[in-house]
This record gives C-alpha cells, structure tokens and sequence, in this order.
C-alpha cells in the first residue's frame, strides 16, 4: 500500500478519501499494527490504486467483482470472508508475496508490462506487449485519475527514464482502454480516448528515440485514431505531429511536411486562446521545418522555424503545455539539430553556444542536446569535443546514451579513432552503455 501510494504522489489522507477510510486507519494498515485480512478490503484498495490484486497476495480467482467502497468517513472494514490464517502465518507464503510486492506495487501502479518490464531489452518488451497485448482485463478508472497516471508517465519520460517509462505504457494502455469501453458514470468515452491517444503518441516518441520504427509506426497509428475519435483538436494535432514524424523517417517527407502544415493551419485561427494552442502551433512549425531541413530545402525551413520563433516570443518562456517542451529554448534546440542535419556544423555549434543547457526545462531535452553537440563534433572530426559531450549527456540521463543509436554509433566510432588512447575511461563508458568493445 505505501508503495503504490508513494508512487501516485499522495498523502494517507488522499489515499484515506479515495478508499472511504479515516487516514489513521490507512496508517495503522502501513504500518502493519492493524492486519489487513479482509478479501473484499484488499480488493477494493487494489482498484483505488489500480494495482493486480496479485501485488496483496490473492490469487487470480480473487479478482473478480470488485466490491464498492464504503461512505467516505467511516473506519470499518467492508464485509467479506477473512483471510484463512493458516494461508497468512505460512512462512513460505508470506516470502513469496512480500519478494514480488515491491515490483508489483512500484511498476503495476501505473502500468507495468509484468515480468517482461524486467527483460533486458524493455523496449522490445514494449513492442511486444503492444503487438500482442495481453487478454487479462483490467478496471476502468475516473477521467481525472486517468490523466493522472498519464501525466505521471510523461514526467518520467521527461525525466529521462526510458526504461521506466516503457514498462508502464502496456499496462497504462490497457486501463485507457478499458475506460474508453466502459466509462465511469460522469464521465465520457472522448476523454478516455484523448489519453488513450496521449499514451500511443508518447510511446511513438519513446520508439523514435530508441530508433524502433517498426513500433513508432504502429504507435502513431494508434494515436491518430485515438485522437480523431477524442474530437479535441489539440489532441489530433499532437497525434498528427507525431504521425509526420514517423512518415518522414519512412521516407515519405512530402506526405509528412503536408500533415503538419494542415494542423498549423487547423489551429490557427484559435492562437489567440491560450498557451496550449501556441504551444501546439509552435512544435509543429518546429517539426515542419526540421522536416524541410532534412530535406535540404533551406528555405523553406528558415520560414517554417521564423513561425516558430515568433510563436515561442508570444508564449514568453518556456513551458510544457500538452508536453509539448516548447518556448525560447525549444526552438533553440530544434534550431542545433537543424544546422546539424544539414551540415554545418559551425552554425549549429554557435545556436549550442547560445544555449544555457543548465536551463532546459526537461532532463530528456537537456540529454537530447548534448547527444545532438556530441553529433556535431563527431561529424566535424573533434573526438575529445564529442566524447565529453557524451559524458555529458549520460549525466544527465544514462537512458539517453544507451537507448538512441547515434550515440552507439558515435561510440563504437571513437572506440575505433587513433585518439581513442587520448580518451580516458572510453571503454568503460562503452560498457556502460552497451557498446560492445
């Protein structure tokens, strides 16, 4: 319980509202000076905490007919056929179901792809899960505690813990889906959907990074359909920035240019909203005219990275409206990866000079430009420069290093380079990050 509760970020009193108890009762439960035998209980608090009742050691038939809670205020026990005591004094039981709990409770409460989180390769587990879920259902959840666990993933992601963040989205996916089928009273199957569709957009940017186009593909897919059937025009933006994305790393550059210049066009005539809408319009100029850059056609990416700029100087600072990551700083980055697509690597070291990297707001872009610098360097032949750009950026998030290609392929590069002997600790840092040496 104090596991799962920790992870959500609430207090005993939160956690005590939720289930319909007082938060002393919720203490002395974690504490262990109260037992909690009640099958009923410990099914119900599963549900509030969307843990598997397997992670409070019932077995797979206790895990039908969720019981309601009671009255918010009251300290009983909801009714129910006790515990047997010869199954909880069970020493080897006992053993058995406190080893598991911690994984159980730390992943499951926000999506936990099972055993196959553990496996070495989590972003092959991902796809796998994804294109094979499983048929074990899961309940329904309110909206509001939805975007919850959805924002709670996406801080992780922006936190740089790409492992992490790819064992939680198969069991996220299936409480979204099982929200969208059945939404709760008060709520609407759209709003399942526009979670359902932030997960898939969020898994295609994971796959992006790790360079799985095969899931990036079938995730922004999914993504699009989920927000076309949410109706929120922010959300199929979002949806189709990602899709152009994918499109582009297929080769299909056209098709993916004019995917997000109709959602720019889409949006803007309600700019003058909000944030959000900025926010949205300004990350899909930036996708626009990286696309361009990658292309070669310059032009055509100073226009699209101007209406850019211009959108982040509304906005004013930097934000993370519809994680989006965009303001000032954004642009800035988009503006380093675009010099470098296209080569020139002094104008792309000078917009890196421009950047405070102590400033940006997330861990992920913050390891994103370093990678992008170590790109530069290691395209413009400066090893020592590349290296400790590196180093860099697996300080501020060692996922970034040993999840993205570019950065094996730049290791595996400096292994082989005459000053490899001038780089200390390089096989070392080869080994921390699954290069092979």
């Amino acid at each position: 319980m104090r596991i799962a509760r920790t992870a959500l970020g609430w207090k005993q009193a939160e956690l005590a509202q939720r289930c319909g108890y007082s938060r002393s009762q919720v203490s002395r439960w974690e504490t262990g000076s109260c037992p909690l035998r009640d099958v009923d209980t410990l099914r119900a608090l599963a549900r509030v905490l969307l843990l598997p009742v397997q992670a409070f050691g019932l077995g797979p038939g206790d895990s039908a007919g969720v019981s309601a809670l009671p009255a918010a205020g009251s300290d009983h026990r909801v009714s129910g056929d006790p515990m047997p005591v010869g199954e909880e004094q069970d020493p080897m039981r006992r053993r058995t179901m406190l080893a598991g709990m911690g994984a159980l409770a730390g992943s499951a409460v926000l999506g936990a792809a099972g055993p196959a989180a553990a496996a070495a390769d989590p972003i092959s587990a991902l796809e796998k899960a994804l294109l094979a879920p499983s048929l074990t259902a899961r309940p329904p959840a309110e909206a509001a505690r939805l975007r919850q666990y959805v924002a709670a993933a996406r801080s992780v992601f922006a936190q740089g813990h790409y492992a992490e963040v790819a064992a939680r989205i198969p069991g996220l996916i299936a409480v979204a889906t099982a929200t969208r089928a059945d939404p709760l009273p008060g709520d609407t199957a759209a709003a399942a959907h526009a979670q359902l569709a932030e997960l898939y957009t969020l898994t295609a940017d994971l796959a992006v990074k790790a360079g799985r186009d095969r899931l990036a593909w079938t995730a922004a897919d999914r993504a699009w359909q989920a927000a076309d059937a949410s109706g929120d025009l922010l959300t199929q933006a979002t949806a189709r920035r990602v899709w152009a994305i994918v499109l582009r790393r297929a080769g299909h550059g056209d098709t993916a240019q004019q995917l997000v210049t109709d959602a720019a066009l889409a949006l803007q005539p309600d700019l003058w909203r909000g944030p959000e809408q900025l926010s949205v319009f300004g990350s899909l100029m930036e996708t626009a005219a990286y696309t361009a850059a990658a292309d070669g056609d310059r032009d055509t990416a100073r226009t699209y990275i101007a209406e850019a700029v211009d959108a982040a100087t509304r906005l004013g600072a930097d934000g993370n409206y519809r994680y989006t990551s965009f303001g000032p700083t954004g642009v800035g980055l988009y503006q380093l990866s675009m010099a470098r697509v296209m080569g020139d690597c002094g104008t792309a070291i000078e917009h890196a000079r421009r950047i405070d990297p102590t400033g940006i707001p997330s861990t992920e872009r913050r390891a994103r430009y370093w990678v992008d610098v170590a790109r530069v360097f290691h395209l413009w032949g400066k090893p020592e420069h590349c290296y400790r750009a590196l180093l860099a950026a697996e300080h501020a998030s060692p996922d970034e290093v040993r999840y993205r290609k570019p950065t094996a392929e730049m290791t595996a590069g400096l292994l082989q380079h005459p000053a490899a002997t001038r780089l200390p600790g390089l096989s070392k840092f080869a080994r921390r990050t699954g290069s092979p040496v």
